[in-house]
């Protein structure tokens, strides 16, 4: 028999409906379910719950499903577990602060200053590390009025990472950035890709011209490559993450950034760069303009295009040790960098892994580095 069970609040009230129904007494059910007078009596005054196995012996006396019984009792149960509840207006922040936010990593990178995740001061270090007033205005809650402009939509372990940059960028002290800076630091860092050691100057050529770059290592899951912005008309910023520590992935990114620097794209809006390795690294259809060209230019510094085609078009699909030395002392650029170009180019990244030279411990030690050990000292 099918029942409407929205008319009814609670089983016993369905009990005594069907009572009524078929013209019983509490004694007679007591006797149909063998029971004693008095459980029943319990039962259907509602201070006794419907369980599974009382659930399946009215079923048999009322020829009523038992999901029935047990639906009710749920909705029951939840709705009286709403009425005693203390309402908590800071649990859905705290869901979202802790469930979104890399909050142990941060403690254990130095971010925030906490002894673990269930330590008081979490929250008010929270509220310092992104700078605003109260915890229910930090960026990553839904009603927080303050939003991080980024060209992309980040996520709450990526505005994370964004946060530090800007923290130590903001205390960074460089010349001030003068017109046609990063063009005429590419300039300078072009002779530097013949050897990974040569990596060293890029913090020194770059501060020269203006530019506050910064490495600070990726958060689990971040999956970021790098990132331009502008603290102000004439402070720009670019901040690796490293993460992926090859000659080729370095120089790549790093005139990526440098291109959005030359083109002013960074003013309005942070160019948040993720995921630059394999497909995303190229000039599909669905990568906007502004990476387009940064794409483009990088690929152009590392090996210049017209070159790349004329030697695979020479040496497709083999790719000698000795051609591919050859060129890259031509070309006056470290053989990794000819590798990096053969693999995104033949989308074989399993291909030339010996030429890949790694290059973090090069950079690190002459660059505001925060990350792998090491906590970037920022002042309060």
């Amino acid at each position: 028999m099918h029942r409407n069970l929205d008319q009814f609040r609670a089983p016993s009230q369905l009990i005594d409906a069907l009572l009524k129904e078929k013209g019983w007494t509490n004694r007679v059910l007591a006797i149909v379910l063998g029971m004693d007078e008095t459980a029943v009596s319990r039962i259907v005054n509602g201070k006794r719950p419907v369980d599974a196995e009382l659930a399946v012996t009215l079923e048999e006396a009322f020829a009523v499903p038992a999901e029935d019984f047990l639906e009710l009792q749920q909705s029951y149960d939840l709705a009286q577990a709403r009425l005693s509840a203390r309402h908590d207006p800071v649990r859905e922040t705290r869901a979202h602060l802790f469930g979104k936010l890399p909050v142990a990593e941060m403690i254990k990178r130095g971010w925030i200053n906490a002894k673990d995740v269930k330590d008081p001061m979490v929250q008010p270090e929270l509220v310092r590390f992104f700078g605003v007033d109260r915890i229910e205005d930090i960026e990553i809650l839904p009603h927080a009025a303050k939003k991080t402009e980024v060209n992309t939509e980040a996520t709450p372990v990526q505005l994370a990472w964004l946060y530090r940059v800007r923290k130590i960028a903001s205390e960074m002290l460089v010349p001030r950035y003068a017109t046609f800076g990063a063009t005429q630091a590419a300039s300078k860092l072009k002779p530097l890709l013949v050897a990974p050691e040569e990596a060293r100057k890029v913090p020194k050529v770059l501060a020269e011209h203006g530019i506050r770059f910064l490495i600070v290592e990726s958060l689990p899951s971040a999956k970021i490559d790098g990132v331009c912005f502008w603290l102000n008309e004439t402070s720009p910023v670019i901040a690796l993450s490293m993460r992926f520590d090859r000659i080729d992935n370095f120089w790549f990114v790093l005139r990526h950034e440098l291109e959005h620097v030359a083109r002013e794209h960074g003013r309005s809006k942070m160019m948040l760069d993720a995921e630059l390795e394999g497909e995303n690294a190229g000039t599909g259809a669905q990568i906007n303009e502004e990476e387009r060209i940064a794409n483009a230019a990088a690929a152009e510094f590392c090996v210049p295009k017209k070159m790349m085609d004329a030697f695979i078009a020479r040496k497709a699909p083999i790719f000698s040790e000795r051609d591919i030395l050859a060129f890259s002392k031509m070309m006056n650029v470290h053989p990794g960098l000819i590798a990096g170009q053969l693999r995104h180019r033949t989308g074989r990244y399993d291909r030339f892994v010996s030429y890949l030279s790694k290059i973090r411990s090069i950079v690190t030690p002459n660059a505001i580095t925060d990350g792998w050990g090491d906590v970037a000292p920022l002042g309060n």
